[in-house]
């Protein structure tokens, strides 16, 4: 796998959030607005990156029966550090997310690319992993916080929409209307990156019974039979 596929393969094809399924509750909770999502995206990805980088460094030097703790020991150590930053230069940002911004600690994503990929491999693949998983994490989130906050609250980025302002469908800012959207967008990305699974060859390389056959392959033999 190349870099572009190893970045790009977090966008859709695996996106942490509408693929894989991770990182729920966040998502959920956070994709009221736009802003909010915004900012758990980059302070996820953040977060994601410096954790990957290490533990990719530190792969053969932690110890494999407490890796896991380890993982959560410097994950930990990093929210904090972003969750201080957070606080000092954007307390609105950190008001809006709250609880959920402590939490990146016990992100599935964070700690599920650490054990799949930065465990096994070197740095810079693994830190171009995690940013494109944390683009997949902010693209999931902004989507979502973009049809809840214009659909729901008639705003975008807090700015009033003319119409949907007096016209908003309150429910999408609420717990059902984000499952709603969730299922929408896992449905729409499961539509559009189905593929039909390619056909299977019948021949007779490799069957055990090749040598005592007229060498017609399989799909042929069936077509003589049924015809």
């Amino acid at each position: 796998m190349n870099t572009l596929q190893n970045f790009s393969k977090g966008l859709i094809k695996e996106n942490p959030v509408l693929v894989l399924v991770l990182g729920t509750c966040p998502t959920l909770a956070t994709s009221t607005s736009v802003s909010g999502a915004l900012g758990m995206g980059a302070a996820a990805t953040v977060v994601l990156l410096c954790s990957n980088i290490v533990i990719s460094a530190l792969r053969k030097v932690i110890p494999d029966k407490v890796r896991i703790p380890c993982y959560i020991v410097l994950i930990a150590g990093f929210v904090t550090m972003v969750q201080m930053l957070v606080k000092a230069f954007a307390p609105a940002l950190d008001e809006t997310l709250g609880i959920y911004l402590p939490l990146i600690v016990v992100n599935c994503i964070i700690l599920g690319r650490a054990e799949m990929f930065a465990n096994k491999n070197k740095v810079f693949d693994s830190a171009v992993d995690a940013l494109g998983m944390g683009a997949g994490f902010t693209l999931a989130l902004t989507l979502m916080a973009t049809i809840r906050e214009v659909f729901g609250n008639g705003t975008f980025f807090g700015i009033s929409i003319p119409i949907l302002s007096d016209n908003h469908i309150s429910i999408l800012t609420m717990a059902p209307g984000g499952f709603f959207v969730f299922g929408l967008l896992i449905a729409a990305v499961n539509k559009w990156g189905k593929h039909k699974p390619k056909k299977k060859d019948f021949g007779c390389e490799g069957c055990p019974n090749a040598d005592s056959c007229s060498q017609k392959s399989c799909e042929a033999v069936n077509q003589e039979v049924t015809a």
